[in-house]
């Protein structure tokens, strides 16, 4: 019986209660908790979830590197469930639907930047796992118009990573400069076990960079076609149009630059990022540039998705029970992991 046939449940027959992993305080373990079914408010709908990812983004939350998270809090933002409730005013979607519940949870649609069609920069916004609870639990709560319609080829574990180790490095990849030849990948984990899906797809070469002597990484990114792989600390042996850095580590961004060439971007593609060293000014004379990537928008998940199963994009993926939360985000803090990791409750 498929993913998707088991998650068929009845209104009527949803149960009283839930398993889920709270996080209590950063620094802390989580606990495995019995709580109260959410019930949707007016917009939201409820999703028995079928797998949730695992993502360096919730290590940041865990290993209070991002501040302020909402306390207690059930982590977890690369949801992928069906819905089995939904709320008074709920228009679009119905029970049975499948969906992909992504980082960006809620955007208030009125502040400056929601007005400027920069939605991933809202004032108000709710992160799913981080301000709002996510997916390490059996069901979940998200607003409707928050939720990607999924393809149905994506209805089990695989469809997880793609929820934001996908979309972050789609976006990511859309702000390098037209014309990429030559695209460099540092940080060889589920972002970019992805994101070289879509790199080959379009006829570009890749180079991965990984944690030095990590062979086994090294070995990892040639299996999925990269043209070099290697340490982070040695050079590109060819000069990179674009590079896309997704290791949390600020001195990857000179080295980067040093393998550069002219008009060259490189792209920081995380959340959080230790400090970056200061550099000579002509590693990034000549037109190369710096930028940063935050959160998403609606738009890049419509235009990822559907480009994922177009191509389509396989992923690589190491489960763990709900309970196993603590020991999978362990196996990721400790480089444990090839290609992504994901929890299914």
């Amino acid at each position: 019986m498929s993913f998707a046939e088991t998650d068929m449940i009845p209104q009527e027959q949803l149960p009283a209660t839930m398993q889920a992993m709270i996080l209590e305080a950063p620094h802390r373990p989580l606990v495995l908790t019995t709580l109260p079914m959410p019930v949707p408010s007016t917009w939201e709908v409820l999703v028995k979830v079928i797998a949730c990812g695992i993502c360096r983004t919730d290590l940041h939350v865990v290993d209070g590197e991002l501040p302020h998270p909402r306390l207690p809090l059930i982590p977890g933002h690369e949801i992928v469930g069906r819905v089995v409730r939904i709320g008074s005013e709920v228009t679009t979607l119905q029970p049975g639907d499948l969906v992909g519940i992504p980082w960006l949870g809620y955007t208030c649609g009125h502040c400056r930047y929601c007005q400027k069609e920069q939605e991933n920069l809202c004032e108000n916004a709710l992160f799913t796992g981080y301000t709002h609870d996510g997916g390490y639990a059996e069901y979940t709560l998200a607003f409707e118009d928050f939720c990607f319609p999924m393809p149905p080829e994506y209805a089990n574990p695989s469809g997880a990573p793609l929820l934001c180790a996908g979309l972050i490095g789609y976006r990511s990849y859309t702000f390098a400069p037209p014309g990429v030849k030559h695209l460099g990948i540092y940080g060889f984990g589920a972002a970019a076990h992805i994101l070289i899906q879509v790199a080959l797809y379009e006829g570009q070469k890749v180079y991965a960079f990984t944690r030095d002597g990590d062979r086994e990484g090294q070995d990892f990114a040639r299996s999925l076609g990269a043209t070099w792989a290697g340490d982070s600390s040695n050079l590109s042996p060819h000069l990179l149009d674009a590079s896309i850095i997704f290791a949390p580590v600020g001195s990857l961004v000179p080295l980067a630059l040093r393998s550069s060439e002219k008009g060259a971007t490189v792209v920081c593609g995380g959340i959080h990022m230790s400090d970056i060293p200061s550099f000579p000014y002509d590693i990034l004379w000549e037109e190369r540039s710096i930028r940063s990537v935050a959160n998403l928008t609606r738009k890049d998940g419509v235009e990822f998705l559907d480009l994922a199963a177009r191509i389509p994009i396989h992923t690589t993926t190491q489960t763990f029970p709900l309970h196993q939360a603590n020991e999978a985000l362990d196996a990721l803090r400790n480089g444990r992991i090839h290609g992504a990791a994901v929890l299914v409750p």
